[in-house]
């Protein structure tokens, strides 16, 4: 699936990709992993271990738990995040229809097509599941939604509630529908999402050393940039380079979207060229993923001297996210956190509402960069201990410059503890 994230990157990839051949690039990469301050880093990859199948197989437990409460018979999930979390098969979504279905009571079982019965099985016995299960197949002339409904009646369910895991495609819940009509199919968030949104300690180990290896890698790009000649300045793609290359370098797969001056006034960047001068403002913002598991961080900086505006901008939105961050607590509507951090910035005159913070100030993290729940206005939703989330207010002027600060934040039984050290200062993001 294209992140946000994976957006990004394509973007700053393709600002440049027109223009530079692929041997320029593969240039450009292997000068980025020479870099004094990337080629000292230390793979990372021995500290990150998988989640198990006994894991996974709690998760499941819970999940029916969860069906139980929610008055859902069955859950149906498809190739994506959800399926991987209960079951670590990873499987493309297509016009195909593959799927694991979930019954609140008796063995999950499986539709596939007949010509993918292999390597179905191969991923199913590499997660919770034994060589015995059930796999219905179908060929290629054949319903494969007929499949589905006739393995639910071989276990008690002819009708009932339906969940459908919320990025399936449609046609797949239609065509169930159609083949079901006694069926009552409903969202399976409350099932999914329920499970996903509070994390278990090993979960939370794994987000920990994500966000590790992204900071560790932003401040050795950054001193990069720092120490490179102002005579031939970078760009954004350039330094981007520098990103990637410092993530690899620790062990992981991560990046970051890079906006420069004016351009960073616009959250989610520009595919334009920018280069990066002497005392140009930088917003990058990116992550990594450690068995699965999600970083995301903004960073702010400039490279020389900071105006007088720039710096107080910094401040106000280092207030705002310290706000965010005492605001989130436990049995706290999700909603009061971001007013915690909208106050501080229109209180300081960059108001009302979305005018200059014109995001959330967060969101849900951890195998999916994005997922539930949000800390946005009207989300009622109260905090609990497990819940992982960005906290990142912005602060954007167009036609000048934008400041945001993002650290990923765990919520506690007393509270709430950024992953990260908070960024001290434009000239000093790292505390170096």
């Amino acid at each position: 699936m294209l992140s946000r994230r994976n957006f990004m990157q394509l973007g700053t990839i393709a600002a440049g990709a027109a223009v530079i051949p692929a041997s320029a690039q593969n240039d450009a990469r292997k000068a980025a992993a020479s870099a004094p301050a990337i080629a000292a880093l230390q793979s990372m990859k021995d500290q990150a271990f998988p989640i198990t199948k006994e894991e996974r197989r709690s998760r499941i437990e819970q999940a029916r738990k969860l069906m139980a409460q929610n008055k859902m018979d069955a859950v149906v999930m498809s190739g994506g995040t959800s399926l991987i979390y209960f079951s670590d098969i990873r499987w493309w979504l297509s016009e195909r229809f593959f799927a694991m279905v979930l019954p609140v009571k008796g063995e999950p079982f499986f539709v596939s097509p007949a010509f993918e019965e292999d390597r179905a099985r191969e991923q199913i016995t590499q997660g919770p599941f034994d060589s015995k299960a059930d796999v219905r197949t179908w060929e290629e002339h054949e319903n494969p939604y007929e499949r589905l409904v006739q393995g639910l009646k071989d276990r008690g369910i002819a009708g009932g509630r339906i969940g459908i895991e919320e990025r399936t495609y449609f046609v797949y819940s239609d065509e169930l529908a159609k083949v079901s009509p006694a069926s009552h199919f409903v969202s399976a968030t409350p099932v999914t999402a329920g499970c996903r949104m509070i994390k278990s300690t090993h979960e939370l180990e794994l987000m920990k050393l994500a966000n590790r290896v992204t900071l560790k890698a932003y401040e050795a790009a950054y001193k990069t940039l720092r120490d490179h000649p102002r005579t031939s300045p970078m760009t954004q793609n350039d330094f981007a380079t520098l990103v990637s290359a410092a993530h690899t370098k620790l062990g992981f797969s991560g990046g970051a979207g890079v906006q420069v001056g004016e351009y960073s006034a616009l959250p989610h960047g520009s595919v334009t060229p920018q280069a990066i001068n002497e005392n140009s403002i930088l917003l990058m913002d990116g992550g990594c993923s450690v068995e699965g598991y999600q970083s995301d961080i903004s960073r702010t900086f400039v490279i020389g001297k900071p105006t007088d505006k720039m710096k107080k901008v910094f401040e106000i939105e280092h207030r705002a996210q310290s706000a965010a961050l005492a605001a989130a607590k436990p049995g706290v509507a999700c909603e009061a956190v971001d007013a915690a951090a909208r106050k501080v910035i229109v209180d300081a005159g960059y108001g009302p509402g979305y005018q200059y913070f014109g995001h959330r100030v967060g969101h849900g993290i951890g195998m999916d960069g994005h997922e539930w729940p949000y800390l946005v206005k009207g989300n009622t939703l109260p905090l609990a201990p497990g819940m992982t989330f960005s906290d990142e207010p912005g602060i954007y002027i167009r036609g000048e410059f934008g400041i945001r600060l993002e650290d990923d934040m765990i919520i506690t039984e007393r509270g709430a503890e950024l992953m990260t050290p908070q960024s001290p200062s434009l000239e000093d993001p790292f505390g170096t």
